[in-house]
């Protein structure tokens, strides 16, 4: 389950600071593998908040549709 004070910004920019820093040569195996499962993680959590927000659209646009043909 995804906390209410999730920012999916925030870990977008978190996302793509883990792929930079997975790009950089200097990055160690353990430093990479680390980042790796943290940028699984913050994928995971991105997904589920879209597909919630995604739930909330369908409901919303259903209930819309409702009240259009009442």
């Amino acid at each position: 389950m995804i906390s209410n004070d999730f920012n999916f910004e925030a870990a977008i920019r978190q996302l793509e600071n883990i792929a930079n820093s997975l790009e950089d040569e200097n990055t160690t195996i353990d430093k990479s593998v680390e980042l790796f499962e943290k940028g699984i993680k913050l994928s995971k959590d991105c997904s589920k908040y879209l597909e919630n927000v995604k739930q909330k659209i369908t409901l919303l646009t259903d209930l819309e549709g409702e009240d259009v043909n009442d």
